[in-house]
């Protein structure tokens, strides 16, 4: 059985969406399997906190986790035998209460399989418990997506090793490690299906670099853009925008647009993308630009330095 999920992130019960999406993405880089190859504490410490963003990282799941209508492992929870949320007034099973008649009398299992419950609780996730039938193992698959699928959601046709495919929904706000939980589409066993546990990982991106929810990208621009300012085209994950060059732009300067990054924890917050200036030369070198630059550097010379 899995750990308590507010504990495997190390964050309060009352922590806010955002506080629980950082939390992850600290622990997700420290114990990924790739950053830490043949780890095998660190390979299952990953498992169970991917398992544990599974359930605080959605809003529904972790609802039904804090009133206790889902366990850790996302299972619907037992509140007690009787379907009361207690005992029935004696001990677990139901002995010594008002009318107990002996053996199981008066504890409301009429009509319950014992192995079933009893697997369930001592032999966890697929164990068998005392004899029960087992579950079904859970199987792992890995998915790409790109950048635009965690802003705007999307869906994936995933291929696994028996043959089986399906499709995928990519939550908005998808985070790089992001363990999916889909139930029942595991390997089969008796007692039924396992689940299916699906790591998102990001593709590599040919214009954007991840900084937290913010991106990063360079805009090129001209010389003339560069001292004399200019609307230049840019581009983000929603399409191509209109920015605007201050005059006296230098290489490195950064500009900022506004939610035009990756989903944050708030519903509807976003991130922003950030445009490192590049200052290109034509290619091939202008004659008229060199001859300038001559000019310019005989007769009015300066040495650029960094501010402090």
């Amino acid at each position: 059985m899995a750990q308590d999920p507010y504990s495997e992130l190390g964050v309060a019960r009352g922590a806010k969406p955002d506080e629980v999406r950082r939390a992850f993405r600290k622990l997700a880089k420290e114990l990924h399997p790739d950053k830490n190859p043949g780890n095998a504490k660190a390979e299952e410490r990953f498992k169970r906190v991917s398992a544990a963003f599974d359930i605080l990282g959605d809003e529904e799941k972790r609802k039904k986790f804090d009133r206790g209508e889902i366990d850790a492992d996302g299972r619907e929870s037992m509140r007690g035998f009787n379907g009361g949320g207690g005992y029935g007034g004696g001990d677990p099973f139901g002995r010594g209460g008002p009318g107990a008649q002996g053996g199981f009398g008066g504890g409301g299992f009429e009509g319950v399989d014992l192995n079933d419950i009893f697997g369930e609780i001592l032999g966890g996730r697929g164990g068998r418990g005392f004899g029960g039938p087992a579950k079904g193992q859970d199987i792992r698959a890995k998915v790409e997506i790109d950048l635009e699928d965690a802003i705007q959601g999307g869906r994936k046709r995933i291929a696994f090793a028996d043959g089986r495919t399906i499709d995928v929904n990519i939550p908005k706000g998808a985070i790089d490690g992001q363990m999916m939980r889909l139930k029942g589409q595991g390997a089969p066993g008796r007692a039924g299906p396992g689940d299916a546990l699906i790591e998102l990982t990001f593709r590599p991106h040919p214009i954007f670099r991840r900084e937290g929810d913010n991106l990063v990208m360079d805009l090129p621009i001209s010389v003339p853009d560069a001292v004399l300012g200019a609307k230049v085209e840019a581009q983000t994950p929603d399409g191509p925008v209109s920015l605007t060059v201050p005059k006296g732009a230098n290489a490195g300067q950064t500009l900022r647009l506004k939610g035009r990054g990756l989903p944050s924890g708030r519903a509807g917050v976003r991130g922003d993308l950030l445009a490192k200036v590049q200052i290109v030369l034509p290619d091939p070198p202008d004659p008229q630009l060199q001859a300038f630059a001559e000019t310019w550097r005989t007769e009015r010379p300066y040495t650029p330095r960094r501010k402090n």
